[in-house]
């Protein structure tokens, strides 16, 4: 008898919408994110990218990069199979920590470097225009 194997579709999921806000507690982030709660109290101890402060009731509190980051790990375990280490050396490698969107679709670092050499040139020049 010939089993035959399921091969799975992979699409690209849409990147989640994070709200305009200055922080978040665990349960929004695990929402937004996809990431239950007690997986982000342990990437946490893992990636030093990960880290909320904390309120005086002694809750977490996220901001928008520590969001961003989560994604980009989440995309690096769970789409791009890496391990842990793997996550980490990953991501020690990237000296701008660009965000998971960026490094799909931007363009890269030395790129945005001219982009903004070009504008404070043109901001300099506008300055002095004024004087």
């Amino acid at each position: 008898m010939l089993t035959s194997r399921k091969e799975t579709v992979r699409t690209a999921r849409p990147t989640p919408v994070i709200p305009d806000k200055l922080y978040f507690k665990i349960g929004e982030v695990s929402q937004i994110t996809g990431v239950k709660p007690y997986v982000l109290r342990y990437w946490e101890s893992e990636f030093k990218l990960v880290s909320p402060g904390k309120s005086k009731a002694n809750q977490r509190l996220y901001r928008r990069k520590d969001i961003e980051n989560i994604l980009r790990i989440k995309k690096l375990l769970y789409e791009d199979r890496f391990t842990i280490a793997g996550a980490k050396k990953t991501l020690k490698v990237d000296p701008l920590r660009l965000t998971a969107a960026q490094m799909e679709l931007g363009p890269s670092a030395e790129s945005y470097r001219g982009v903004l050499a070009r504008i404070r040139d043109e901001l300099r020049a506008i300055r002095d225009l004024l004087k």
